[in-house]
């Protein structure tokens, strides 16, 4: 049992003021591995505070953009060094296959840091324009100020990630505040910042439950906040930042559509989609869950899919063969099972999968990728987000129908076309309604493209130039340049004789 009595505020370890602490359990073991100190709301306006001084009199304030680029890249020489740590703390704490967790919850974050301190380089920091009555219009990009971070636990650290580096090399001070299901990889994370050259005040890691999350999208000293999680929770952080007319980032749930077209190969559809919906057990937000397919050829893909699945090692996540680990909580194995029956209850088929346990695992948060066809749109499988191994195939008969299906949804955060002619793919992508899209690919997170929703899936963008662009202010300064004026010719007295 690992415990930690400390809270992560102003980039220096304290005792957190309270005795309240947070229970890790194991979702493969369904055993207790952890307790951790929960932040309190003094320990909230303690880190609000540092990461107001840190912006207005500390050293941050006075960085210049090459400065702080300098900054983050020795966070990740020091993040570097933690990476295997970090994995394990992830599979131990949500189940996520150790694989999975190396590559993709460690290894892409820190590609991120780097990525993102690339990217700031060519941000325009400063600029020059004319104005249309001729003065000269100068561009400032300056911080948002403090910025609250609010992350899910299915991608823990690339969540985090996504919004400190950013906010950092924008010249914000951050409050992180993890998920409570994930608290032991943020632990690491506040280890590594400690151990950088950021200096204090800048970042602070407050675990706990929503209690704390509550208290800091709501204090009056968070300048913008950042939310990663579903949609129903976005829609409360979005109205406790009200008040304070505080601005806000969603990113939030996904129903994403894969258009399959006829000329697609089933076998390349199939292992595409496996990547792109099932990796972390289903939990992903940019999940291809509903997967559409021309009716005279249905067959064809459901067979694939059902092969492609049915191959999946299923296990101890902390093995590197497992493919498919537990889900996060027995809260969220109850609702996924859940979604499976209601389908049978509307009529679904189900070709693969079901909700009992898989055959060998006797105990763990798991449920078996399962496959879904004869579906309709209008399901509850095929409207609301599950976040778990289900897929479900629903079949149209033209192209327009095909869009119409993947539009026709509360979400628009991806989606995806696949087809052997390119043209076609992107005409199609110009039709769907999201904020990502992919062709011959579920959207793959580059830090050079932008990331976001639509429609009940949120607003605002990360990575890219964009991400960085959301921490800063623009401000214009107009200078006029005064007229040259002419001297005063010296007023001499003439004499008349």
């Amino acid at each position: 049992m690992y415990r930690n009595d400390a809270v992560f505020v102003g980039g220096a370890w304290s005792r957190s003021t309270g005795e309240t602490s947070l229970e890790v359990i194991s979702p493969h073991t369904e055993q207790a591995i952890a307790r951790v100190a929960a932040a309190t709301e003094p320990d909230i306006d303690a880190a609000v505070l540092a990461a107001r001084e840190a912006i207005t009199v500390g050293p941050w304030a006075r960085t210049s953009p090459a400065e702080r680029i300098t900054a983050v890249r020795s966070l990740a020489t020091s993040y570097e060094s933690r990476q295997p740590d970090i994995a394990r703390a992830i599979t131990e704490s949500i189940g996520a296959p150790a694989a999975f967790a190396r590559r993709a919850q460690v290894g892409l974050p820190l590609m991120m840091m780097r990525a993102f301190c690339d990217v700031a380089q060519h941000v325009p920091w400063r600029e020059e324009r004319i104005g249309l009555y001729g003065k000269t219009i100068h561009l400032r990009r300056e911080p948002v100020g403090v910025v609250a971070a609010v992350v899910a636990w299915n991608m823990p650290q690339f969540l985090i990630i996504t919004k400190l580096v950013p906010a950092l090399l924008a010249g914000c001070s951050v409050v992180v505040k993890p998920a409570q299901e994930a608290p032991l990889d943020a632990l690491l994370l506040a280890e590594a910042i400690a151990d950088s050259d950021l200096p204090p005040g800048v970042v602070s890691v407050l675990n706990g439950d929503a209690s704390v999350g509550r208290h800091l999208v709501a204090h009056p000293g968070v300048d913008k906040v950042s939310f990663t999680g579903s949609t129903a929770a976005g829609k409360a952080v979005a109205a406790a930042c009200a008040p304070n007319l505080t601005r806000v980032g969603l990113e939030l749930g996904g129903k994403s559509a894969a258009i399959v077209l006829a000329d697609a190969d089933p076998e390349n559809v199939a292992s595409g989609i496996r990547t792109a919906s099932l990796s972390n057990s289903g939990q992903i937000c940019n999940a291809l869950t509903r997967i559409l397919v021309p009716a005279a050829r249905q067959h064809e893909y459901i067979d694939a899919l059902a092969a492609e699945m049915a191959g999946l090692t299923i296990g101890d996540p902390a093995l590197d063969e497992t493919q498919v680990g537990p889900l996060v909580t027995r809260r969220q194995q109850r609702r996924v099972r859940e979604y499976i029956d209601s389908a049978h209850a509307e009529g679904a088929r189900a070709v693969l999968g079901g909700s009992d346990m898989p055959p060998g695992i006797d105990r763990g948060w798991y449920v078996r990728p399962t496959l879904f066809a004869e579906v309709h749109n209008s399901m509850r499988i095929a409207r609301e987000e599950i976040f778990g191994p289900v897929l479900s195939v629903i079949a149209y008969r033209d192209t327009d129908e095909a869009i119409d299906i993947a539009n026709d949804s509360d979400y628009g955060l991806a989606g995806s076309v696949w087809t052997g002619d390119i043209d076609q793919g992107l005409a199609v992508a110009d039709r769907v309604r999201t904020g990502t899209f992919g062709v011959n690919e579920g959207y793959t997170m580059d830090p050079l493209a932008p990331f976001g929703g639509v429609k009940a899936s949120g607003y605002g963008r990360e990575l890219g130039r964009e991400g960085i662009e959301g921490y800063l202010d623009t401000k214009s300064v107009s200078v006029d340049t005064p007229p040259i004026r002419q001297p005063i010719p010296h007023n001499r007295t003439h004499h008349h004789q």
